[in-house]
């Protein structure tokens, strides 16, 4: 597969631009670590000329925006704090935000919050069941992953106000995302992407849509429902990598809904996520895809045969029944749940065990064993 060269990532983003002046969207896939967050602010920044913006983007940045007050003097009045310099929030004040953010929040959370536009702050509560009554705590400190919910929603929330032609964001011509939603299970990777591209349903011509992600099911699923969307296959598709021999970013035209390569990129991860300890039970999802995609590549009938090193292998048996029940589970979007010890445990053996048997670019794993283990 060819792939076009750009020098640097401002280059790849005048190239974006200059697709979209004949296109609706761009789709991108990039595992962590190859410039996709990097290139969707060079894609806003080249919008921009004195004042004036083209681009509204959703990013590692975006969180940024927020940021806690967590009332250390008295502990007990927790507030999340908003950037009240950024025209991420030009519309705060007039356009009813709450009652914008929350149907879009109660798809996803069972907390509720209140914005204080004289302040810049927003306050969350939550209903507790306590005997036979249900109140109501007031100021609490949410998790990171139900913050990253909340913020993702206040996004699509302007994105409706972008769509309704609001006077606040009449400036915005473009649409970037890059990753709204990192760690979560497949069925709500689902419920996200099939939700954004229903939003886009109704979007006026003139505006220009880009998404990337390094999530290769929600790269899927969005592929598919833009080609419903749009009643054609053509639209372009990308895989974004960096070439090892030069500085240049390497761009794949993709012509599948699967992103080229993945199951290199998904590895990748998993095995960034094994060095870090920050491994949830989701990941054994990943793990069980990666291995039936290795087992029908060498023409095995069956995953284990790439954890098992005979019919006969008591810790290959032990290994197929950890995958087998451990990727079957339901898993909470805003709150992932992590692996215990013993589990980590064995999710290091069968992931590294593997990473023996069936050898990658070294590069990519730096610290795996360097010979298979012995029994």
């Amino acid at each position: 597969m060819s792939a076009t060269p750009f020098a640097d990532l401002n280059a790849l983003a005048a190239h974006l631009r200059q697709e979209l002046e004949n296109k609706k969207f761009i789709l991108l896939y990039g595992y962590n670590g190859t410039g996709k967050t990097r290139l969707s602010t060079a894609f806003k920044d080249l919008g921009k000329q004195e004042d004036a913006r083209d681009t509204l983007y959703f990013n590692a940045f975006t969180e940024d925006l927020f940021f806690w007050d967590n009332d250390l003097k008295n502990d007990r009045e927790r507030v999340l704090k908003i950037n009240r310099d950024s025209r991420f929030f030009a519309g705060l004040e007039e356009l009813e935000m709450d009652n914008r953010i929350r149907p879009l929040l109660n798809r996803y959370a069972d907390f509720d919050f209140k914005i204080d536009t004289d302040d810049w702050e927003v306050s969350f509560s939550r209903e507790i069941q306590n005997g036979d009554r249900l109140e109501t705590v007031d100021d609490i400190k949410i998790s990171r992953g139900e913050e990253n919910i909340f913020i993702w929603c206040f996004f699509l929330a302007i994105v409706q106000l972008v769509l309704d032609k609001a006077e606040a964001y009449k400036w915005v011509k473009y649409i970037y995302i890059d990753d709204p939603i990192s760690s979560v299970d497949e069925h709500n990777a689902i419920v996200v992407a099939n939700h954004l591209v229903q939003l886009f349903r109704d979007t006026p011509n003139q505006l220009k849509i880009v998404i990337s992600t390094h999530h290769v099911l929600f790269f899927n699923v969005l592929s598919n429902e833009i080609k419903n969307l749009l009643s054609t296959r053509d639209f372009p598709q990308y895989y974004l990598s960096r070439s090892r021999k030069s500085v240049d970013y390497l761009l794949f035209r993709q012509k599948s809904d699967t992103p080229f390569f993945h199951h290199v990129a998904a590895l990748v991860q998993l095995y960034e996520a094994a060095q870090s300890e920050n491994i949830y039970t989701h990941h054994f999802n990943t793990l069980r895809s990666i291995l039936e995609k290795t087992a029908v590549f060498h023409g095995y009938g069956h995953f284990s045969s790439c954890i098992k090193k005979d019919p006969n292998d008591a810790d290959g048996i032990l290994y197929q029944r950890f995958v087998d029940l451990l990727s079957h589970g339901k898993y909470s979007l805003y709150e992932p749940q992590e692996m215990g010890d013993e589990t980590k445990s064995y999710f290091h053996k069968i992931l590294n065990e593997f990473l023996v048997r069936y050898p990658f670019n070294p590069a990519l794993f730096p610290s795996k064993p360097e010979k298979a283990p012995t029994s």
